[in-house]
């Protein structure tokens, strides 16, 4: 018998609730958000523990490695490169995700996949991505095991969205991301189960860009590294 599936809800009408634990977090150091400071970062690691490895799994979906890319540019201010799943996909359907996808058989490893991938959503290229390391697993509720790709990318690229796979493509300050007054925790009682996530919603020149779900809990996962 089939696991039950989430019904169709909006995220912005869930309840926001407090973070959990007394820990007063801060916002990432500046130097840390600089290209130097995650090269420096990710050539000696700290020590220090991702604060989400694991969704509520629903669905009976077999388990399905994925990867994706946390494509930083360097601007002024480092910014992230996100996505907005086009409206017609079957699965997360015109939520904002970071680009990445399946690992193909041809795949050498997850950062052959995430690179491949964001070259087929967005257009950039293999090659323009300096590819610093990656994060930990990240299993989503729908079995994809995921790996989170960080990466330098110089300006000057040109984007070339997949429009059967992307409806928009857009940028969000990296210092934004990983400032943790920015993170909202929401809680929802479905079945007797209590589903968490957190948000980061970001106002893009007046149009709400509601990050939540996988993509906030990477995220998440990448302020913790950045802040240990």
């Amino acid at each position: 018998m089939s696991s039950p599936t989430l019904p169709l809800f909006n995220p912005r009408d869930v309840p926001i609730v407090p973070q959990l634990g007394s820990e007063r977090l801060y916002p990432a150091h500046p130097e840390r958000l600089t290209p130097a400071g995650l090269r420096a970062l990710f050539a000696q690691p700290p020590p220090w523990v991702p604060e989400l490895v694991r969704e509520q799994r629903f669905g009976d979906r077999v388990p399905t490695h994925a990867a994706v890319l946390l494509p930083l540019v360097m601007r002024d201010r480092l910014s992230l490169v996100l996505t907005l799943r086009s409206a017609h996909l079957n699965s997360h359907s015109g939520q904002i995700a970071l680009p990445g996808g399946k690992l193909d058989p041809g795949d050498a490893n997850a950062v052959a996949a995430a690179l491949r991938e964001t070259h087929e959503e967005i257009g950039i290229e293999p090659g323009r991505v300096e590819v610093l390391g990656v994060l930990p697993e990240y299993v989503t509720g729908t079995s994809f095991i995921v790996t989170p790709v960080v990466g330098l990318i110089q300006p000057g690229f040109e984007l070339a969205p997949n429009p059967d796979e992307v409806a928009d493509v857009f940028e969000v300050p990296l210092d934004f991301l990983m400032d943790p007054s920015n993170h909202r925790r929401h809680a929802w009682n479905w079945e007797g189960a209590v589903r968490e996530w957190y948000s980061m919603p970001y106002d893009d020149a007046g149009q709400e860009r509601f990050i939540w779900g996988a993509t906030a809990g990477m995220l998440r996962n990448f302020y913790r590294f950045l802040s240990a």
